[in-house]
């Protein structure tokens, strides 16, 4: 299997790098080709037409993304062409040259009116630019003719980037008190499960094009989350002390960008189709932790 993964130094493409080379022969682009292949620049979408029908892989996996989700309502062009339009480029080019196009999407495609996990074919209805933007490219994707698999994910962390569990360990140890949103509820999920999960689906084959969600099991806030990962740093080590983690709401911690109050997403399809459920996301955020006290 020849495989063009773009993206490759992101939270989920860095572990991508990972899992997919025990699938075949990886090819990996960056924004600027740095520490990479290729180089495949998300603000043109050309581009990235042409690289791909250059490489003709069998599979073009898209872990690139614009995910500044408060940035994104003041730049909602930028958000646009890497969200949107780029995506609709790689579907012509794949419908083009026959490649599987595997994409990822986010929960933040729904409103979080729901009083249940959200299923693939419940109705969409973005509350900001970063969600619109993301259901944009789904829809090119399914417009473009390619074969493909859109795999919606949730609430992303890793051992390393830019992210909640990273920024929540910062503060602690810089704090004696934190102030965290309890009124968002969703489903923690580590890049590296995504990772792998995306390596199994390739491995079994993706029999019709289609959407799935793909996120940790269970559920918690945004305010249960940074509990249980304090809970965790100080076990494993990373923390010295745990500072007190208050819960507040929304409302005082005002964004420029709406987010869903409840974006869980329901897996069974995932679990039906391709064999495939992840574990419950406290598992997920042990095993990163010990990944990052490993590290030190």
């Amino acid at each position: 299997m020849r495989i063009l993964l773009l993206g490759g130094n992101g939270q989920v493409g860095r572990e991508l790098r990972r899992t997919l080379p025990a699938l075949g022969e990886v090819t990996v682009a960056t924004r600027n080709g740095a520490d990479a292949d290729a180089a495949a620049d998300f603000d043109a979408p050309p581009a990235l037409q042409a690289l791909v029908q250059r490489l003709a892989p069998d599979v073009v996996v898209n872990a690139a993304a614009y995910t500044a989700v408060d940035r994104a309502e003041s730049e909602p062009e930028a958000a646009s062409r890497v969200n949107a339009e780029a995506p609709a480029a790689l579907a012509r080019a794949c419908a083009v040259t026959g490649a599987l196009l595997l994409h990822y999407s986010t929960d933040y495609v729904f409103d979080g009116g729901s009083a249940r996990p959200y299923r693939e074919d419940d109705p969409t209805a973005p509350l900001g630019v970063y969600g619109a933007s993301k259901w944009a490219g789904e829809e090119a994707i399914r417009a473009g003719g390619a074969r493909h698999a859109i795999l919606r994910t949730a609430w992303v962390y890793a051992a390393h980037g830019r992210n909640f569990l990273r920024t929540m360990l910062q503060l602690a140890a810089e704090r004696e008190e934190l102030r965290v949103v309890a009124d968002q509820v969703g489903a923690p999920t580590p890049a590296a499960w995504i990772a792998e999960a995306t390596a199994h689906i390739l491995r079994r084959g993706v029999p019709a094009s289609g959407t799935w969600h793909l996120a940790a099991a269970g559920e918690t806030s945004w305010h249960g989350f940074a509990q249980a990962i304090m809970a965790e740093a100080l076990a494993a080590g990373l923390l010295a002390r745990c500072p007190r983690v208050l819960p507040i709401t929304s409302a005082d911690y005002p964004t420029p960008a709406r987010r869903p109050a409840y974006s869980v997403l329901d897996t069974a399809k995932l679990r039906a189709e391709f064999g495939l459920a992840l574990p419950d996301w406290r598992d997920g955020l042990r095993a990163t932790v010990r990944e990052l006290a490993q590290a030190r």
